[in-house]
């Protein structure tokens, strides 16, 4: 499983163009051309590749000691299972060994067809039914069982574990800083914990965003990256998608509402758990840096992630937020 409080990681070994299509050549036991494209990813290693017969594959190597064999088997077998239900994902191809996991000097790899497709800065009002439906329908699967390896998303399970890996991990050198880090995400969780109670976890993709959601003419949306997956509830794949607050977003919540109930219930308690989300995806964001620079000595999609004026920055929108939460007492319309 994720095991965010873990500070042993490893850098990628090597990865040359030939290495990776002997690999995918002897995983898939058929022949590549000499195409081998390295793709932007700042976790994994990903690479776009192509048969002699010019189909396209996308091959991901995971980041040493991140996912263990049993959480990147739960993602696949999330992914089968939509795909079975003809719901629109990318399942992962079977390999020659009839798994869909290879091995690689102790990186787990996976290829999956290459499938193109463009993502949407905001959707339409017949998009927004079309999303729910997709994701009401992804929801109703995920419900069917459990994850085993998989992260819990809930204060005092990710969000704990987060917190107390970053500060094992030494990225904060300024020792009061590291105890005024260490205070307002305590009080956080203490204060958000509680709103949990009672609240169902499921398998959801975990991380959806726009660009995680792709578009193909003529087709239906996509849904994309499952690296996140995670058991939690409903709203987080709802919340990142929304154009503002609550207070601005009545009409697409009422229309991915519409669409998503077609095909599963959605819990409308948990709208008051998007602000606590938003507290938790602050401190997912910085462990995600924080596991890079371990394993990489650098997070170079942020300059300056480690010094002392990160975490003044970090630390002051940590405590707007908790104070955020505190406060939040926004009309929630007619979703309660």
């Amino acid at each position: 499983m994720n095991n965010e409080s873990t500070i042993s990681f490893r850098p990628f070994p090597e990865l040359g163009p030939e290495t990776v299509i002997n690999l995918v050549e002897a995983a898939l036991d058929i022949p590549c051309s000499n195409l081998c494209r390295q793709l932007n990813s700042y976790i994994n290693r990903v690479f776009e590749l192509e048969t002699l017969d010019r189909r396209g594959l996308i091959v991901k190597f995971y980041r040493p000691d991140r996912w263990s064999l049993g959480a990147l088997q739960d993602e696949h077998d999330f992914l089968n299972e939509l795909h079975e239900q003809e719901i629109p994902v990318i399942p992962p191809m079977q390999l020659a060994s009839g798994k869909t996991i290879g091995e690689y000097k102790d990186l787990f790899f996976t290829v999956f067809p290459y499938c193109g497709g463009r993502s949407s800065d905001e959707f339409t009002e017949d998009q927004w039914l079309e999303v729910g439906r997709l994701l009401g329908r992804s929801h109703a699967v995920g419900a069917v069982h459990p994850a085993k390896n998989r992260m819990v998303l809930a204060p005092d399970h990710s969000t704990r574990n987060q917190v107390d890996f970053i500060l094992a991990s030494g990225v904060i050198q300024d020792p009061d800083q590291a105890r005024a880090f260490s205070s307002v995400c305590d009080d956080l969780i203490a204060e958000i914990t509680p709103l949990f109670d009672g609240i169902p976890s499921t398998r959801i993709h975990g991380d959806c965003h726009f660009s995680n959601i792709i578009y193909r003419p003529g087709e239906s949306f996509f849904l994309i990256d499952f690296d996140d997956m995670v058991m939690g509830p409903a709203i987080q794949d709802l919340w990142m998608l929304l154009p503002g607050p609550v207070s601005d977003s009545f009409l697409e919540i009422d229309l991915f509402l519409e669409g998503y109930e077609t095909f599963h219930h959605f819990d409308r308690r948990t709208f008051r758990l998007i602000e606590p989300l938003r507290g938790m995806r602050f401190l997912h964001y910085i462990a995600w840096l924080a596991h890079q620079f371990v394993a990489d000595g650098s997070a170079p999609i942020v300059p300056g992630f480690g010094l002392k004026e990160y975490w003044m920055v970090e630390i002051a929108d940590l405590q707007d937020q908790l104070e955020r939460i505190r406060q939040d007492d926004e009309p929630q319309g007619n979703f309660f």
